[in-house]
């Protein structure tokens, strides 16, 4: 499973290589309330066909009907890039379905040989992180390393949109929950690998679109270098695999790094990983553990919800969003955290 920016740049790469005219969209510029954020991506052929979106459907459909009605010239009115707005007036903004007082600013780009597609899928698939500079008086584009996320900038003269990797979730332990977990990630279109060296639990252990690695887990953790779109959790409950995992994790640029667990295993944890393994207490400190928010989970796959919820929040800027139940007075950082955590025999996994 690709992003969706990939999928539109693969989709798009694949019309023009086939003799289609194509357009490729960008939302470049938002004010007020918007359907789709800024960097947001759609493209159009000739054909009237579309990928991607930038508006949720009513500004897609004006702009096929465009094509339909005069050709790719209608919409593209010369061979380089132009802009166009909606929602300028409240009377425009109700035809297009967006928001009240929404306002969308597109840049609508013929595709061609100097758009540079097959370089930047090829970065994004390195994990590159990547700036795409387009001339809006030529329609060149220049490709350059560049911030992992950011706003686009248009200028009069061009327009620079951000590219980079795929959110990744590293798994440490095959199992029931790290399946639930992986499905989830998958969902979410994170790119997910699986270690577990123990053959007895990675032998049977199969899903569609996850990496299944039976390296140790430090061996892992130090071939991919986790970088700040990596989150890794470690599901073991054996402390040879999850805390060899966790030294290295807990070093590198993950935003995310994660355990299960009780509320006493996760101290216990912290203690070996200060005294043993002589970690920084930053570097300890960033260990969410018990890993997960609480929701009262039962089950390996409502365990795995509460997990992927919190690696979603974290990655969404939220650092610590299990830390509001302590001023309700619920269980997830108090003594009663730990009977959350003692799962019946069928669940834990082994």
């Amino acid at each position: 499973m690709e992003d969706l920016d990939s999928v539109v740049l693969r989709t798009v790469q694949a019309w023009h290589a086939a003799g289609l005219p194509v357009v490729l969209v960008t939302v470049a510029r938002t004010w007020g309330s918007s359907p789709r954020p800024p960097g947001s991506l759609m493209a159009i052929n000739g054909q009237g066909a579309t990928v991607g979106s930038v508006s949720g459907g009513c500004i897609e459909d004006d702009l096929i009907q465009r094509i339909r009605a005069g050709g790719v010239d209608a919409v593209c009115a010369s061979p380089t890039p132009t802009t166009l707005r909606y929602g300028i007036s409240a009377d425009q903004a109700h035809r297009f379905g967006l928001p009240c007082g929404g306002t969308v600013e597109l840049v609508l780009e013929p595709v061609s040989s100097r758009s540079g597609l097959a370089e930047l899928l090829d970065a994004c698939q390195h994990r590159r992180s990547t700036e795409r500079l387009l001339d809006l008086g030529t329609g060149a584009v220049t490709l350059r390393p560049g911030r992992r996320d950011g706003l686009p900038l248009l200028t009069e003269t061009q327009l620079t949109t951000h590219f980079g990797p795929r959110h990744r979730l590293i798994v440490i332990g095959a199992g029931d929950l790290s399946h639930f977990l992986c499905q989830m990630a998958l969902s979410l279109n994170f790119e997910v690998v699986v270690c577990d060296p123990r053959p007895e639990h990675s032998a049977a252990w199969r899903l569609d679109g996850v990496v299944l690695s039976r390296e140790m887990p430090d061996d892992l953790i130090l071939r991919l270098q986790p970088d700040a779109r990596t989150a890794v959790v470690a599901v073991t409950h054996d402390p040879k695999l999850d805390d060899l995992a966790l030294i290295d994790a807990l070093q590198s640029e993950a935003f995310y790094v994660g355990a299960i667990g009780s509320r006493r295993h996760s101290e216990l944890r912290r203690d070996r990983l200060r005294e043993h393994f002589d970690l920084s207490e930053p570097a300890v400190q960033a260990l969410h553990g018990p890993a997960g928010l609480y929701i009262g989970s039962k089950t390996p796959a409502e365990i795995a919800l509460s997990i992927m919820a919190e690696v979603v929040a974290v990655k969404n800027g939220i650092e610590r969003p299990g830390t509001q139940s302590v001023a309700s007075g619920k269980a997830w950082l108090e003594d009663g955290a730990d009977a959350a955590w003692k799962l019946p025999p069928i669940c834990v996994l082994p």
